[in-house]
């Protein structure tokens, strides 16, 4: 194989390929751009704020502090909703909390809408 190409990042295999633009590794599947994982090795993750500028741990217990409508429900998350044991993820858009809400099911939350307790 080429000793130029990374190994996975997932599984450390070093077996990886180009495809296109993209590197890939047959023993996973994982595909990977090798610009973004240059771009991305320097920077540390920056930490996730609620909406007062607490810094926010998985685990953490918050309240939202305003009405949600659930997209595709007539549902609404109320304000002072407690939501337990949060996990922080890298979401779709910045929805950046997983979260179980009592009544309504899994989520993700935008830190922009929550408090720490």
């Amino acid at each position: 194989m080429n000793e130029t190409l990374p190994p996975c990042p997932e599984c450390s295999s070093e077996y990886t390929y180009e495809m296109g633009a993209l590197l890939v590794c047959p023993e996973c599947a994982h595909e990977w751009s090798p610009v973004l994982e240059a771009e991305s090795g320097d920077q540390e993750p920056k930490p996730i704020k609620d909406a007062v500028g607490n810094i926010l741990a998985d685990g953490d217990t918050v309240t939202v502090i305003k009405d949600l409508k659930i997209k595709g429900s007539s549902t609404v998350i109320k304000v002072g909703t407690k939501v337990r044991g949060i996990r922080l993820v890298d979401g779709v858009g910045d929805h950046d909390i997983d979260c179980k809400v009592d009544g309504v099911g899994p989520m993700q939350l935008k830190s922009s809408v929550v408090k720490k307790i």
